[in-house]
């Protein structure tokens, strides 16, 4: 048997990259890829974080994560773009039909990284992954990195060597002289704890793991460590399963820039936030059937609510009325900062138990449908509701967060 041969497609930069590609296409001249620029959200909702980074702004020190406001200290002249989540899902939606292409095993795996089977096909890896980079980069705009390796793990290491733009090979006989010499922090799923473990141990480099006795390693760190050290070793055998890793839930949580004292104002935002969580579920062809709802005072004290519907459901309404029927039950009119909505226990839409208690209102489902494909075509606040008119508040709350929409990588690969 041959051996496996796998890609780990990554997207250089992807959030700036779809918004370069994005502003190009539509006009600008400039090339967000090629100033120092970010995409990051609005500082003066407590949202300011950037999101993603261009090369050029990385030269000023500026990392993914930090406050607009620091990254700015950093780079007077930075460029700061809001996100639009649905643009970037039709922007992966676009890769993963160029993959398609080049073998039938796809697993999507966050909205910017797709792992994809090449094994037993006729062409040459090598020859086929510079077509397919060259392909994205020459048709969608935007450069990838191809990692190549026998196994999931050691292709997503390679994928991460040198960018942008740029294809990798990671196999068993090249580990030792690639991956070994690599810090250990550098291995997936370890993070700065258990850096800090096995640093305290003289474990410094992924080498320095994969050369550690294995059941030294099982005995002082149990499972999570055998797992890391079969990791360092370069084993994983995971299949590349089609499509996404199902998830159990979608939620979307905002802290505004100001007190929220009335009711009115409260049922605003979370309708707002419920706007988003019915967009994303639609979107992932799911409905829920547990809504839950949290808030926070503006003392730091948190509370929530949850209810179980009889029928699972993906319609913005009835998130909406039911997340304001819980609000309504534990407010204690205090000021409030934070809300969270929380839509989870999901099921397909294809196929889920109806009742005869409660009746589907088909008018709003294809209301929603079609509002949906206005706002991924034409952005988010094409179409608003007229409540937020002069509100201060913004008509959609939250976003397709790659960690929540497109699960990213968990130990099970």
């Amino acid at each position: 048997m041959s051996e496996r041969v796998v890609f780990h497609i990554d997207v250089n930069s992807a959030y700036l990259s779809w918004e370069a590609v994005y502003r190009l296409q539509h006009g600008s001249c400039i090339d967000l890829r090629n100033i120092p620029s970010i995409v990051g959200g609005d500082q003066e909702k407590r949202h300011g974080i950037v999101l993603a980074k261009s090369i050029p702004a990385k030269k000023y020190g500026i990392i993914t994560g930090e406050s607009v406001h620091s990254a700015k200290e950093k780079c007077p002249e930075l460029v700061s773009v809001p996100p639009n989540y649905p643009r970037y899902v039709l922007a992966s939606d676009e890769m993963i039909k160029v993959l398609e292409k080049y073998s039938p095993n796809i697993q999507r795996y966050s909205i910017d990284e797709a792992f994809l089977d090449f094994s037993n096909r006729d062409e040459y890896f090598l020859d086929a992954a510079l077509r397919l980079k060259e392909e994205i980069k020459n048709n969608l705009g935007f450069t990838v990195n191809i990692g190549i390796g026998p196994n999931k793990l050691l292709a997503k290491m390679a994928s991460d060597f040198s960018k942008p733009d740029r294809i990798h090979t990671l196999f068993q006989n090249e580990i030792k002289d690639k991956m070994h010499p690599l810090p250990i922090r550098d291995l997936f799923m370890v993070g700065s704890r258990t850096e800090k473990k096995l640093q305290s141990r003289g474990i410094f480099t992924i080498g320095d793991l994969a050369n550690t006795k294995r059941d030294y390693i099982h005995s002082w760190l149990k499972k999570p460590g055998l797992l890391i050290w079969e990791y360092a070793n370069g084993i994983e055998n995971s299949p590349v399963k089609n499509g996404l890793i199902p998830l159990k839930s979608v939620g979307n949580s905002t802290t505004m820039p100001f007190d929220v004292e009335s009711k009115e104002e409260a049922h605003k935002v979370l309708l707002a936030i419920s706007e988003m969580i019915g967009l994303r579920s639609r979107d992932l062809n799911s409905c829920g059937q547990v809504i839950s709802v949290s808030i926070k005072n503006h003392m730091f004290f948190s509370y929530s609510h949850q209810r179980k519907l009889i029928v699972p459901t993906n319609c913005t309404n009835t998130i909406y009325k039911t997340a304001r029927d819980l609000f309504d039950e534990m407010w204690q009119g205090e000021p409030l900062r934070n809300f969270s909505i929380n839509l989870s226990q999901l099921v397909s839409n294809d196929f889920f138990q109806l009742s005869i208690l409660e009746s589907i209102n088909k008018k709003e489902e294809m209301l929603d449908r079609t509002i949906d494909s206005i706002r991924l075509r034409y952005g988010q606040n094409s179409v608003i509701r007229s409540c937020f008119l002069y509100s201060g508040i913004d008509p959609i709350i939250g976003g397709v967060v790659a960690e929540e929409a497109y699960p990213m990588m968990s130990s099970i690969l």
